[in-house]
């Protein structure tokens, strides 16, 4: 007799739709951080900054509540609350209840905000969703108009009443209940809120920000008049070696052809000899704690300038190579960019992607410090001192390591392409996917520190295979030896002494093949070099998915453009029709490969340090057993059911945890 198999038929209402709000609890971690609410918090702290940011508020006040919640307060215009034309719904009812929705998206001329934070529409309604209770009151057009939510959902519509002598003139007011089970901890970190606040203060000069705690009956107040410079002369904890370097430009009209009108960045910059650096970056406002490409622009700008002075002047004794962290390894700074449509890493913008923003800030900073260091010569040559210590230690380190590996080592690989450098810190290896790519690959990239190992097919599936017999395969010896690290288990420990690069890449295409190829080596170092992903040498890159060929608008001639994801596709386009192109003026081309891509354009979209998306290989929250147990079902030979009960359940939304 058959034993019944239960009922998990895979049929047309098995696929649910996700409505309104309901991605954002199903997964909040797709949407904003949830170690802590502090995150949703700044989201309605960022509008009110937008408010200043576009000249409409003079003051942010945050109080924080004995009952658990959190007021934020400004005295810009007040969200809109009458009908949406298209939704004949209250315009304020759409913004905290619907995702992609917001005043941010028109950002051309005459947009609501030239420059703001906000960009994916994402940030109050996911703050509204996570929320047990939101309300709101705004002031405009001498009328007052409150609402509330409940999990996002509406529980007290629209009312709207003639303003009174008590109510606030003009403005918003959010204030928010977090749902203690969407967060690790329910507690806001003072510290990060005190940080965040005065962050605002020193980036809006004039604007005034309060904080107040109901319990405790503290009030805080930042108001800078001296900006950037106040704040990181107060913060340094070292004296700087030469007189702070400061500058702010933007963009005027006559200079559309490069950059859009206001788009620039304000800095200060303090070198010292010794000490923890001070670094912080903001994009309108927004603070970028996991840094990006406006800071490749402040660092390219930084080390250009200076490199500049010391061949000029002769300063670098024979055999000394200066590298961008010679100068940037010393240097404290705050750096404020405008950028028109930022592109961040995630919805919690940690991270800045904007590739423009790199050439933004590089085209501001490097002219203003080549004129500064000229004219301050004595400055500048006590920065020379410094910078060609710093790479004098560099090197003398590298030749330390060097030393370490004796003469005893195999004989490299011959279709490894290695980079000149011995410094751990500075060395990559590319695993790139076929020859044609390989070819690119190595035109493209910078020599010095980059080498590049051409991988002919797929690799073997290494998990059930013995450790005396990897290196039958040429592939995975050539690998290893390229790498330096012999093969070894999770329980033992390696000799890494041999470790001839930092960064192990994994290089393929953006493609079915290409994401096969990366499991298949992943597998591979999980199984027979963990102490590489436990030492965070292994990386994954990522390539562009799409090449949009944009044609000539005004002054600027076709070019080709690469966008990482669906996010950045749609960013190009917007950005295309803000330049005049004509709608369908252009034609996009789904990435087929890597070999496609000449040397530039692949030093530009994935090799180079600066503007590429590299993704760190990290042990997961599953533990080390319950990861071996998930690979074997993945990779293992006998395990054809279990892959595909796992397709049939996770098909479309698995994620492996390593």
């Amino acid at each position: 007799m058959s034993t019944p198999k239960p009922n998990n038929a895979y049929a047309e209402a098995s696929i649910r739709v996700l409505k309104g709000l309901e991605p954002v609890k199903q997964r909040p971690g797709m949407y904003t951080r949830t170690d802590t609410p502090l995150h949703i918090v700044q989201e309605a702290i960022d509008n009110a900054a937008d408010e200043a940011l576009a000249g409409y508020g003079k003051s942010i006040a945050v109080t924080l509540h004995a009952d658990g919640s959190v007021s934020v307060e400004d005295d810009g215009r007040g969200i809109p609350f009458g009908l949406h034309p298209e939704e004949q719904v209250p315009v304020v009812e759409i913004v905290f209840t619907r995702l992609h929705a917001g005043g941010k998206f028109d950002k051309g001329s005459g947009g609501a905000y030239s420059f703001s934070g906000g960009l994916h529409g994402v940030g109050v309604s996911v703050t509204n969703a996570l929320a047990t209770r939101l309300q709101v009151q705004v002031s405009r057009d001498k009328k007052v108009a409150t609402l509330a939510f409940a999990g996002g959902d509406v529980i007290e519509p629209l009312v709207v009443r003639p303003i009174a002598s008590g109510d606030r003139r003009q403005g918003t007011s959010v204030r928010v209940w977090p749902d203690p089970k969407y967060f690790e901890s329910a507690e806001l970190p003072r510290g990060e809120l005190m940080h965040l606040l005065r962050s605002k203060a020193v980036l809006m000069p004039g604007v005034t920000v309060t904080l107040r705690n109901e319990k405790t009956g503290d009030v805080q107040t930042w108001l800078y008049k001296g900006g950037l410079r106040d704040y990181l002369m107060q913060n340094l904890n070292a004296e700087p070696l030469i007189p702070l370097f400061e500058g702010e430009q933007y963009a005027s009209a006559g200079e559309t052809e490069n950059f859009a009108e206001g788009e620039g960045a304000a800095w200060c910059v303090a070198f010292i000899e010794e000490g923890v650096n001070l670094r912080e970056s903001y994009v309108n406002l927004i603070p970028t704690v996991a840094g990006g490409t406006h800071e490749a622009g402040l660092k390219d700008g930084l080390f250009q300038a200076v490199k500049g002075f010391v061949e000029l002047h002769a300063l670098c004794p024979k055999g000394v190579k200066l590298m961008p962290d010679d100068v940037f390894g010393r240097a404290s700074f705050v750096l404020s960019a405008k950028v028109l449509d930022p592109q961040f890493q995630g919805q919690t913008k940690e991270r800045l992607n904007s590739r423009d923003a790199l050439r933004l800030v590089t085209a501001f900073v490097r002219p203003a410090l080549e004129l500064w260091l000229n004219q301050h010569v004595e400055h500048g040559k006590k920065l020379a001192e410094l910078v060609i210590r710093q790479a004098q230690a560099r090197q003398k380190a590298g030749q330390k390591v060097e030393k370490k590996k004796g003469s005893g080592v195999a004989v490299l690989p011959g279709k490894l392409t290695d980079c000149e450098s011995r410094d751990l810190s500075l060395n990559e290896v590319f695993l790139v996917e076929g020859d044609s790519a390989g070819g690119s690959a190595k035109m493209g990239r910078n020599k010095e520190t980059q080498a590049i190992l051409p991988l002919r097919g797929k690799v073997l599936n290494a998990w059930e295979v013995e450790r005396d017999r990897l290196f039958a395969n040429n592939e995975i010896h050539d690998i290893a030896v390229a790498v330096g690290v012999d093969p070894h288990g999770a329980n033992d420990s390696p000799d890494l002494s041999g470790l001839r690069y930092g960064k192990i890449c994994i290089l393929s295409d953006a493609d079915v093949d290409g994401s096969h190829i990366q499991v298949l080596l992943l597998t591979l170092f999980f199984r027979h070099f963990p102490k590489l992903i436990e030492n965070g040498n292994i990386y994954i890159a990522k390539p562009p998915l799409f090449r949009v060929d944009a044609p000539a608008r005004g002054k600027k001639p076709a070019a080709k453009m690469y966008a990482l994801d669906d996010g950045e596709l749609q960013a190009i386009l917007d950005k295309l029709r803000k330049e005049g192109a004509r709608e369908g003026s252009w034609s996009i081309s789904r990435f087929k490969g890597l070999g496609e891509m000449s040397a530039e354009q692949l030093w530009e979209t994935t090799l180079n340090p600066d503007t590429r998306r590299l993704l760190r290989v990290e042990y997961g929250r599953l533990d080390f057993a319950a990861t071996v147990d998930s690979l074997t079902k993945l990779m293992g030979k006998g395990e054809a059911a279990s892959r595909r009960e796992l397709m049939e359940l996770h098909g479309d939304s698995v994620v492996v945890d390593v």
